[in-house]
């Protein structure tokens, strides 16, 4: 008898301390975990600090490699006004001609009445870039009155 109760008694004794020798493994175990997850976040803060510098570079290069500066801004506008104006319903676009420089968007052409006259304006005045739009080349058809 007292055999069986020494040997519970040392088999409780070793489980509690092998429990208390695994609460430490536990805490390294999760600075750890912490540790990667910052070492990660750290990754990719790095990767898109890079990421932009990189970004930065390259429109540095492509601004500088313009032979004429300002020229591929213009036709982008242009063609961006067509665009929209080719989706755009109530508009006729295939009777107006867009040209822009320095910004300035000159319009001419044929519009079937003043309210489609107007929208063709307010839709070139929306693009992005656009400085100033000069319809005065753009009329009315006198068919629509």
């Amino acid at each position: 008898m007292r055999t069986n109760n020494l040997f519970r008694k040392t088999l409780i004794a070793a489980g509690l301390a092998a429990a208390f020798a695994t609460v430490p493994f536990a805490q390294v175990a999760a600075q750890d975990a912490a540790r990667q997850s910052q070492d990660a976040a750290q990754r990719q803060q790095d990767a898109a600090s890079m990421r932009q510098t990189q970004d930065a570079a390259t429109m540095q290069d492509k601004s500088s490699n313009e032979t004429v500066p300002g020229k591929t801004n213009d036709a982008w506008i242009t063609t961006k006004i067509k665009s929209e104006l080719a989706t755009t319903k109530g508009i006729k676009s295939t009777d107006i001609s867009v040209q822009t420089k320095d910004g300035t968007v000159t319009l001419t052409g044929t519009t079937a009445s003043a309210g489609e006259k107007a929208k063709v304006e307010h839709v070139a005045k929306q693009v992005k870039g656009v400085k100033t739009v000069d319809a005065s080349g753009l009329m009315v058809s006198d068919a629509a009155h």
